[in-house]
C-alpha cells in the first residue's frame, strides 16, 4: 500500500506517509479508512517526499468534488504536507487550490517543520 497511515487519537493527529506511484485510487482508500477511523476531524501531516503522484485532471476534480463533500458533512483539522519539489510540489499545490476547506493548511520541506507547525494549530473537539 502506498499510503500508510496512524491515528493518535489521544493527540488527535494523524500521520500520514506516501511512498511510490500514489493514484486516485490510493488516496480514495486513505480517505475511507480515515472517515471510518473517526479521524477526519484530526490534525494531519502527510509526508509526500517519497511520493509519485499519476494522476490526470479528471482525477484531480474528482479529488476536489470528494472534499467538497467532506467539507459541508464533517469538520476536517489542519492539513500539513512534508513535500520535495517537482512534480509532488505541483500536485500539492494543485490539490491545495482545487479543495479549499475551512481549515488551516501550509507546506513545509522538512517533517520538523511540519510537526512544529501542526502542534501550534488548535485541537479538534
Amino acid at each position: 500500500m502506498p499510503i500508510r497511515w496512524e491515528a493518535d487519537h489521544a493527540q488527535k493527529i494523524v500521520r500520514v506517509t506516501g511512498e511510490g506511484v500514489v493514484g486516485l485510487k490510493d488516496i480514495e482508500i486513505y480517505l475511507d479508512q480515515i472517515v471510518t477511523a473517526g479521524a477526519m476531524p484530526y490534525g494531519k501531516l502527510f509526508d509526500v517526499t517519497k511520493v509519485d503522484p499519476k494522476y490526470d485532471d479528471h482525477d484531480l476534480m474528482m479529488l476536489g468534488a470528494r472534499m467538497s463533500a467532506y467539507r459541508a458533512t464533517m469538520k476536517n483539522g489542519p492539513l500539513v504536507f512534508v513535500v520535495a519539489d517537482g512534480p509532488v510540489f505541483e500536485a500539492v499545490q494543485r490539490y491545495i487550490n482545487l479543495a479549499p476547506a475551512e481549515r488551516a493548511v501550509e507546506v513545509f520541506s522538512t517533517v520538523p517543520e511540519a510537526e512544529a507547525w501542526l502542534a501550534a494549530q488548535p485541537r479538534a473537539d
